[in-house]
């Protein structure tokens, strides 16, 4: 009788998760994707930044590790900006002006991705290449926040 139990109290589990995530819009979904992937950039750049201000010793690992997933990260976030997903009832940062402009939003994000690969690069060579290599990384995400995202 206790495993029956058991697997009743798992799938009542599992069911009210599904709705609490079900009973949430699809836009809802999406800002909340985008902010958690923009979230993760922010904390390995800053990994980054640290590094190359003299904030933290510069450790060649860390420094290609943080870079790796920046890599990676900025190519995430696109899938979170679908049609309709301007607004809900999260609160957003994301000016109107992406779906307005997306090849503008797009090309930024090409130009990113651009930047970060060079950053892995920089990021396993010296402190010197990575200073600037994340100077020319934070400039091309500052660029795109500026034009796509209120203060």
């Amino acid at each position: 009788m206790k495993p029956v139990a058991s697997a009743i109290v798992a799938l009542a589990v599992v069911g009210a998760y599904a709705a609490v995530v079900h009973a949430q819009t699809p836009a809802d979904r999406s800002i909340k994707y985008r902010q958690g992937v923009m979230s993760a950039q922010g904390w390995h750049l800053g990994v980054l930044a640290s590094m190359a201000k003299g904030d933290r010793p510069y450790d060649r690992d860390t420094a290609v590790r943080s870079a790796t997933f920046l890599d990676q990260l900025v190519a995430m976030p696109w899938d979170g900006y679908g049609p309709n997903t301007e607004s809900g009832s999260v609160n957003t940062r994301a000016k109107a002006e992406i779906w307005k402009d997306w090849a503008k939003f797009e090309k930024y994000g090409k130009e990113v991705k651009a930047e970060t690969a060079k950053l892995v690069s920089a990021a396993g060579t010296d402190l010197n290449a990575l200073k600037g290599a994340v100077g020319a990384t934070g400039k091309q995400c500052n660029g795109c926040h500026d034009d796509f995202r209120t203060k």
